[in-house]
């Protein structure tokens, strides 16, 4: 298991982007994790590896982490 950082582990995803509405943040990439139990194949909600953060999978592959701007 690898430990990720404050910014997820996104250098090693190709292309992420984020989006700013306000002081909210969405951070769209693509899942680069090994995931150990069964996924919903539509969308699946996760609290995130931060304090205040929401992971949303879409459709098993894209990724989408909802947080307050700094």
């Amino acid at each position: 298991m690898t430990v990720l950082n404050s910014s997820f582990g996104v250098q090693y995803a190709p292309t992420p982007f984020m989006l700013r509405f306000g002081r909210r943040e969405v951070l769209v990439t693509r899942d680069f994790r090994k995931r150990f139990y069964a996924v919903n194949p539509f969308i699946e909600c996760d609290t995130g590896v931060e304090p205040g953060h929401l992971e949303v999978l879409l459709m098993r592959r894209w990724l989408l982490i909802l947080s307050k701007a700094h």
